[in-house]
């Protein structure tokens, strides 16, 4: 009897995770996976906005904050943060890539170190602050 039991609770098991998986489910993990294809930034620079307008961001050999109107002429970050494509502000701290929704009252370590820039593309950073765009 315990024999008969096994293969069929595997059968329900592997029944019960089928019904978990919708075609919806598996687009987004399609998604996820295709969206993986990463390069290194041919620039080190990526897209911010600020009260409406276009900077180009980028960091220095010690991960400080540089930023630029015009790509050109670069100026230090006060504060050290940036915009990403959702108004979450973001700044390197601690060794850690950290964003915030409540205007610098609580901050999170932004998971993967990815975030959206407001040009629509995908940029993180690694261990080394070396910055990955995605393809």
């Amino acid at each position: 009897m315990k024999k008969s039991f096994l293969p069929l609770l595997g059968t329900v098991l592997l029944m019960l995770a089928g019904l978990a998986v919708t075609p919806t489910a598996v687009a987004g993990i399609y998604k996820q996976v295709w969206n993986q294809d990463w390069e290194k930034s041919k620039t080190g620079t990526w897209v911010g906005k600020k009260d409406g307008k276009t900077y180009w961001y980028k960091l220095d050999r010690n991960a400080q904050l540089w930023w630029s109107a015009d790509g050109k002429k670069w100026a230090a970050v006060e504060g050290g943060m940036w915009a990403d494509k959702d108004n979450r502000w973001i700044k390197i701290g601690d060794g850690k890539l950290w964003w915030t929704i409540d205007a610098g009252k609580n901050f999170s370590e932004v998971p993967e170190w990815k975030w959206e820039a407001p040009d629509g593309k995908w940029y993180k950073f690694d261990a080394k602050w070396t910055l990955w765009v995605n393809r």
